[in-house]
């Protein structure tokens, strides 16, 4: 999972892409990049945190009307600054890439890039595969000039031949920049204009919160298998080329995205708040003698809150977070995770002390941090510790851009609710239902009829997801941690 700003201005872009990288910091802390235009691309890209990694030379140098910028956690690739986004081909006209998602048929079309059109890639991130099929069809198609219709066949031919999710932002040098998602939209992807010129400027982001923050307007989902080209004059073209049923990603909406932020009309903050009500029935239902309700900042807060208030019982924010230790689930390496779980989160004790506390997260992963959490809380001395998920058990490869792509990523798989607090040394671990969390979803907006909830149910709304392709991603995974130890 990772996040994509994408500018087409009046003035200098640096200094909105910037902000707007910063708002979307969450979705990817392990390296970032931005690229600008001004008739040549001026390149930055780095390892750690956007702050860290520009400077006020930085913002000098990266000249242009024109950028785009990205954060990322790797789920293909590894953490090199080679790998980081966007990235850069000089044929046809120059363009520049960067995306959200992932490629599960990655080294597959990596061989063929190199087979069959002799394209060297100097990454292993998937976006650069994008980018060399788009770039390849765009330059055999034969025209004078380019037009929309010319982009449009060129994304299509990205449809047609790549696997998984994706939501992309590019520009071709001097004829305009292209946005699109994948055949099934499910990672999000947004665009704005804003009147700051003769002709309007346009943003286009993976939230809609930096597109607010940057002070675009009249913001709008980009649909499934659509693109959006920004020509020259700033004239605006659509085209739909998939039908395929729209089915976003029901993980954006439990934990990644930030409260203040729209993903297709759903605004997180309401959703999480009804994850809350729905949850709190579940607990009704076993009888519980609970004295406290503790969310585990910051995601859980919003559905912590209303527990607490469906069921008349106190809240306290007896968990104090480390603003500046990362988001442990999406930081690179089980050991790292481990950690950074007490560096990041601090009891206060007198509110456990002799108490039945009911902890309350978004989500049970691997659940090192759950169990850490929770022994955190029982040497303060609580009598009873139960956990809340306010999303379903997680017991499936997610194929799409979340880094859970083996088996072994899940401490519920194949198991029950009971063994999982075993597991973790709860009293209890209650979880929210697929069908509420749905349900969550479409009380804002009835038409996603369809949701990628593949991490829970193991259905898979691609199709094409099948047991070789789960055995052919962990081997490859279990590859990759080898030769990361070898290389430490």
């Amino acid at each position: 999972m990772c996040g994509v700003v994408g500018i087409i201005g009046n003035e200098d872009v640096f200094g909105d892409l910037y902000q707007g990288l910063l708002a979307i910091q969450h979705r990817g802390q392990d390296s970032a990049g931005m690229i600008t235009y001004d008739g040549l691309f001026h390149i930055k890209k780095g390892n750690g945190l956007v702050q860290d990694i520009f400077t006020a030379d930085h913002a000098r140098r990266l000249g242009g009307n024109i950028g785009i910028g990205h954060t990322r956690y790797p789920t293909i690739g590894g953490g090199g600054g080679e790998d980081a986004q966007p990235f850069l081909v000089g044929s046809p006209y120059g363009i520049i890439m960067a995306h959200n998602g992932n490629v599960f048929n990655y080294t597959e079309l990596r061989e063929n890039i190199f087979k069959e059109h002799k394209r060297h890639l100097n990454s292993f991130n998937d976006v650069e595969i994008i980018l060399n099929i788009f770039a390849y069809k765009l330059a055999e198609l034969e025209m004078e000039d380019l037009t929309p219709e010319h982009v449009f066949a060129a994304v299509e031919e990205v449809f047609q031949v790549v696997q998984g999710s994706y939501s992309v932002v590019a520009y071709i040098a001097d004829k305009g920049m292209i946005a699109f998602r994948d055949p099934y939209g499910i990672k999000p992807l947004v665009y704005g204009t804003r009147k700051d010129g003769i002709k309007p400027s346009y943003g286009f982001g993976s939230e809609s919160v930096s597109l607010n923050l940057m002070n675009f307007e009249d913001i709008n989902n980009i649909g499934p298998g659509e693109v959006v080209f920004i020509d020259h004059e700033r004239r605006l073209h659509k085209k739909r080329i998939s039908r395929c049923p729209h089915t976003p990603c029901l993980f954006e909406w439990v934990y990644f995205a930030r409260p203040d932020t729209l993903i297709d009309d759903v605004n997180v903050y309401q959703c999480r708040v009804s994850l809350g009500r729905f949850l709190a029935e579940e607990i009704k239902k076993e009888n519980l003698k609970i004295d406290v309700v503790v969310p585990v900042p910051d995601s859980a807060r919003d559905a912590a809150v209303e527990i607490a208030r469906t069921l008349d019982l106190p809240y306290r924010e007896a968990l104090v977070k480390n603003r500046y230790i990362g988001r442990t689930f999406i930081m690179p390496g089980n050991e790292k995770r481990k950690i950074s779980v007490r560096q990041k989160l601090n009891p206060i004790a007198s509110e456990f002390k002799g108490k039945r506390v009911l902890l309350v997260d978004d989500s049970i992963v691997r659940g090192n941090t759950s169990k850490a959490i929770i022994h955190m809380v029982r040497e303060c001395g609580a009598k009873k510790v139960y956990f809340a998920s306010y999303s379903p058990p997680l017991r499936h490869p997610c194929v799409y851009g979340i880094d859970m792509q083996t088996k072994q990523d899940f401490v519920a798989r194949g198991v029950d609710a009971e063994e999982v607090a075993r597991r973790i040394g709860a009293d209890k671990v209650i979880y929210q239902s697929l069908e509420s969390l749905e349900e969550a979803v479409r009380l804002q907006n009835p038409r996603l009829t369809h949701t990628c909830g593949a991490c829970f149910s193991g259905k898979y709304p691609t199709g094409d997801v099948t047991p070789e392709v789960l055995d052919r991603i962990q081997a490859d995974r279990e590859r990759d941690a080898k030769q990361l130890e070898l290389n430490i």
